[in-house]
């Protein structure tokens, strides 16, 4: 018993040493906490041994809030250390009276010009999800409704390749997960099968993008080039199809070539943890 006893204690010892190590300082970052609003709350945030400061960490929300609202919508929760969103067919997504939650899409309400971010997502059969960076908060020309996410930034696809039909739709398998949305294919294609861990890394410094996948990097390119708007033009986002996206897009990041990082409310459920951001110079 009294050996049991010590490799216990020497076990919580070295997790609470490991711990420490995990962080070796904090960051004071302002958030805004509604739409466009200014960067009134600040909040503090550890910094890990590699100089990434952590937005989240399994417990907290600060800094969160719903894109284009001044919190966070009901249907994204903390499940076991990741932010979950409760999708469609899950019991949660009406509450006790029998009303659908309030969904919407999950924003940090800071904006990032050069960065890496890291992240690990796992998405449920047959779903669909996505990471956006550079992204803003944009409304249509008489500010009736606010756009999409999607038509403002790039958008790292989060996607169950074997179920879902997007992984078909596209052009040359550019739907798929970590894929730059409609744009680029993630070559290889290396993600794991839906309820199964996956690492997401975008790097965003001066213009130039990449996104890696497991470990992997799977596709680079240039933003505000005319390679660029070949793509967008290219693309469901071309000057014909969809003007205002195509505007948006192509000066993505707007005039300071920063944006908020967000996940996708695709009508299914998908959890993201060890959320993190390296500012870059």
């Amino acid at each position: 018993m009294k050996k049991l006893l010590l490799a216990a204690i020497t076990l919580l010892t070295l997790n609470i040493a490991n711990a420490a190590q995990k962080t070796v300082g904090t960051v004071v970052l302002g958030t805004s906490q509604g739409f466009q609003g200014p960067e009134h709350e600040k909040h503090t945030y550890a910094i890990d041994k590699d100089g990434y400061i952590i937005l989240f960490d399994g417990t907290s929300t600060a800094g969160w809030r719903g894109y284009g609202k001044n919190h966070i919508p009901a249907r994204w929760e903390i499940q076991d250390g990741a932010l979950h969103f409760i999708g469609q067919g899950n019991p949660k997504y009406k509450d006790e009276k029998g009303n659908k939650r309030e969904g919407g899409d999950l924003i940090f309400g800071h904006k990032f010009k050069n960065f890496i971010l890291e992240m690990e997502w796992k998405i449920s059969k047959g779903g669909n999800s996505g990471i956006f960076y550079l992204a803003q908060e944009v409304t249509n020309a008489d500010r009736s409704k606010i756009e999409p996410i999607y038509t403002t930034c790039p958008e790292y696809q989060v996607l169950d390749n074997e179920n879902h039909p997007d992984a078909k739709a596209g052009k040359d398998n550019n739907r798929k997960a970590a894929s730059l949305y409609d744009l680029i294919p993630a070559k290889p294609q290396n993600a794991k099968p839906y309820g199964e861990w996956n690492k997401a890394k975008i790097v965003v410094q001066n213009g130039k993008v990449t996104h890696f996948q497991n470990g992997i990097e799977v596709l680079s390119y240039n933003l505000w080039t005319p390679e660029w708007i070949e793509m967008l033009q290219d693309s469901k986002f071309s000057e014909k199809k969809w003007p205002f996206a195509f505007q948006l897009l192509r000066e993505c990041g707007g005039k300071n070539h920063e944006g908020l990082i967000g996940m996708q409310d695709h009508g299914n459920d998908v959890w993201y943890r060890n959320i993190k951001v390296k500012v870059l110079d």
